[in-house]
Parts: structure tokens; sequence; C-alpha cells
């Protein structure tokens, strides 16, 4: 059976490793479960190992607000303390606290 556990929560803020971008983490997929036209639009020298959690984030760059998809390879921790503005957070989270973003619901 393969055994999972992703490194970043839900209401985590990260970083994108290599892209100016960073957001909020709203679901976690153990392993790759997008297309495979998404994936294979990667160029292959930087394409991610499929076997590793995947992060949907609410995220924001200085020109935008959008939905991203990314690897844990490819997120670092966010560490400045500031809250991401992506107009979606308040259907999803409470106010931003203590770096984070608390979820609005319970999970089962």
């Amino acid at each position: 059976m393969l055994q999972k556990s992703a490194k970043y929560h839900l209401g985590q803020i990260v970083r994108h490793r290599k892209h100016p971008f960073r957001g909020v983490v709203f679901d976690v997929d153990p392993v790759f479960s997008n297309t495979e036209e998404w994936y294979a639009a990667i160029p292959e020298e930087s394409r991610p190992s499929r076997e590793q959690p995947f992060y949907h984030l609410l995220a924001e760059n200085d020109q935008s607000f959008y939905v991203a998809y990314v690897s844990e390879q490819n997120l670092v921790p966010d560490w400045s303390g500031e809250p991401v503005d992506h107009p979606d957070i308040p259907d999803l989270f409470g106010p931003f606290t203590d770096g984070q973003y608390p979820l609005h619901f319970a999970l089962n």
C-alpha cells in the first residue's frame, strides 16, 4: 500500500521554489492527480515525479490571482508573515491568524 504524508497543511502559506508566486494550500493530492495534458506541458527536464504530494493553492503574484497545482518538491514555506490577498480565501478560510488561515469547516 502506498503511504504518503504531506509536508504542508491546509491553510499554510507557501512559495514556489523557482517561480515568483506564493499561495495558501486548500487541498492536497497524495500523488499526481491532474490531467496527462497538464503533465506533458511541463518541460521534461523540469517535470516532477508523480509519486509525491501535489498541492492546490490559491495563488498570487505581482500581476494576478489564480489557482495553482504544484508538486511538493517545488514548494518552500513562506516565512514573510504576510497574508495572501486572493479573493477566494474568505470562501474557505477564516481570518489570517499567526501566519496561516484557519478552515471555516471541519474535515472528516
